[in-house]
């Protein structure tokens, strides 16, 4: 640019590399070529805004409840990058969809919740796949991965639902719809290979010849993972409820120092364990067989004690066990039982596996137990700590499972393992993020965080973080469980929350202190009109705790406090939830 030359002012958006090629573009030019360009420039932004067609590319698209879907997901697109493939990792939540219209390639993997339902990440996409707004898809291609467990009666429902949209909105399948248990990978892998062989041999032949290598280098994978637990130091394991509590509950911290992990307030913690010592006797006791027996499976090669004590699970009954109890004793009783979607309820709900094998008495060989048994999965706690109040520590609230039936004591393998593990144990970890249900970036927002019993966990990190933060806007904690005088969770530290203004407003419900029973939900209608002015206001809404019943019950009466306080329909009111589960100020870590 020469000395007379006015100093060009870039407008928005405009890159460096874009000003030097406008600079050498003008450059030397007369008025009237200046004039020219200029006209030519405002006629061209005078024209309607067209939208280039997107570059050919692969769209995974996952929709997940409690990571398991992210996971897959996430191994398929690192699988498509290696390949050489462009391609793109999306949460439903987060995808725009007025863009899948212009999609080629979609790999949709997403698990069911509960009764057939979509994860409530997923919830939106959903709604709208099924809606009329809905695009014609003609020159889409796609494959569908739906995770779910068989032993509700709505097997993979939501994968099964948006298989069908799809074709019926004129896509096409590049691979059948998969349909994973809850052991994934036997499902999972040959999924991910023939869908990426499909995907290789159509998206292809639109890249050019030299399109061989990965957009980008692929993250690096944390030291410590799910296949990788890290051996966390116990620092602290105590009670928190009264000797006189109905249940067991512990406040547990755990050192992270040197581990590399990182998590955020609404993040969980994953832990390995493993079952009793005692449950595991008592299986071989039962069924007469011996724990030395050597069982291989799936490639691993084990003594049988090993496989119950670190590989089975033994306090969690599923429907395929119960299937191949019935096989293997030919009881027309199992099989009146598997064909009712509610006896098949009743059933797991209030049996453990060993109850079903006395009950139902087989000559089991050790190979053909394992086999029948799932695999041992891992147990999720939400994380009651911020890690900028506590450092390289995580601390859990964890309920322990005790209680009797059938004649006999039972109790919860993963939570009797935590209350056991003293201050010279260690105990295996992971990180699994929940970018589903964190805190608003805007700290002027306020929160309302509806917890009861453990459920108030990850509501004490979230306290935590905002009281560090500095954040203005107000705390609103809904807390209940059975009776204040024995398992009021935290209690001298709300009370300090509350006079320290970290928190603004405390409700409680404890179900049992008076004659008729009185949960958060009753608290709630009470509170009606404040709350949804609150959330008129644009706070942002947490539910955390029991699935089965609670959160449906929170869900009805928010409904019901919508439509009476914001003089609304039924059918509003619902759809008002809805988009604020859509836009994510209504968040919910349920299970």
């Amino acid at each position: 640019m020469n000395a007379t030359q006015p100093a060009l002012v870039a407008p928005p958006g405009l890159g460096e590399e874009r000003q030097v090629l406008l600079r050498q573009l003008v450059e030397g030019l007369e008025p009237a070529q200046l004039y020219w360009i200029a006209a030519y420039a405002a006629q061209q932004a005078s024209q309607p805004a067209t939208r280039p067609a997107p570059a050919a590319r692969l769209t995974v698209l996952y929709g997940s409840q409690t990571g398991n879907a992210r996971r897959v997901a996430e191994r398929f697109a690192a699988s498509a990058e290696a390949a050489g493939l462009p391609v793109r990792l999306v949460r439903t939540g987060a995808y725009p969809t007025r863009e899948l219209a212009g999609e080629r390639y979609l790999a949709l993997v997403v698990s069911t919740q509960g009764e057939g339902e979509p994860p409530d990440d997923a919830r939106g996409f959903v709604e709208f796949l099924a809606s009329r707004r809905a695009p014609k898809l003609p020159n889409l291609h796609y494959t569908v991965l739906g995770l779910g467990d068989s032993s509700y009666p709505q097997f993979n429902a939501t994968g099964r639902v948006l298989d069908a949209r799809l074709a019926e909105l004129g896509a096409r399948r590049m691979a059948p719809l998969a349909e994973a248990d809850v052991d994934i990978e036997p499902v999972a892998a040959p999924w991910a290979e023939g869908a990426l062989a499909q995907v290789r041999e159509k998206l292809g032949r639109e890249l050019p010849s030299a399109s061989v290598t990965p957009l980008r280098v692929a993250p690096v994978r944390p030291s410590f993972h799910r296949e990788r637990p890290f051996p966390a130091p116990v620092l602290a394991n105590q009670r928190i409820v009264s000797r006189h509590a109905d249940r067991d509950v512990r406040h547990v911290e755990l050192s992270l120092e040197g581990s590399g992990l990182h998590y955020a307030p609404g993040d969980a913690l994953g832990v390995w364990h493993r079952n009793p010592a005692a449950l595991v006797d008592t299986f071989l006791a039962a069924l007469s067989l011996e724990g030395d027996a050597i069982v291989t499976h799936d490639g691993r090669e084990q003594p049988l004690r090993e496989w119950l004590g670190r590989g089975r699970e033994l306090t969690r009954l599923s429907r395929p066990l119960v299937q191949a109890v019935a096989d293997r004793v030919d009881s027309a009783g199992l099989r009146d039982v598997l064909a009712n979607p509610e006896a098949v309820a009743a059933m797991l709900a209030s049996h453990q596996p060993i109850d079903l094998l006395r009950a139902y008495p087989a000559d089991w060989d050790p190979a053909s137990l394992v086999a029948a048994l799932r695999p041992l999965t891992p147990r999720l706690y939400s994380i009651a700590s911020s890690a900028q109040a506590v450092g390289e520590e995580v601390h859990l609230t964890v309920a322990v499972v005790d209680y009797h039936a059938h004649g006999e004591p039972h109790l919860g393998a993963a939570s009797r393992w935590i209350a056991d593990a003293g201050e010279d144990a260690m105990l295996d970890v992971f990180i699994e993020p929940n970018d589903r249900f964190r805190l608003p970036a805007d700290g002027s927002r306020d929160v309302i965080m509806i917890g009861p019993g453990t459920g108030v966990a990850p509501f004490r990190a979230f306290v935590q973080e905002r009281q560090l933060a500095g954040a203005s806007g107000r705390n609103w904690l809904v807390f209940g469980n059975r009776h204040a005088g024995d398992d009021f969770l935290y209690q001298l530290e709300w009370q300090q929350a509350l006079k320290d203004g970290a928190l603004h407003r405390l409700d409680v419900a404890f179900s049992r202190d008076q004659p008729e029973k009185r949960y958060v939900q009753h608290v709630l209608r009470e509170r009606g009109a404040e709350l949804y002015a609150w959330l008129a206001g644009g706070a942002h809404l947490y539910v955390c705790g029991d699935a089965a019943q609670m959160a449906k019950d929170v869900h009805a009466a928010l409904a019901e406090i919508v439509a009476t306080h914001g003089g609304k329909t039924p059918e509003a009111a619902q759809a008002w939830l809805s988009e604020l589960l859509q836009d994510g100020r209504y968040a919910r870590d349920v299970y």
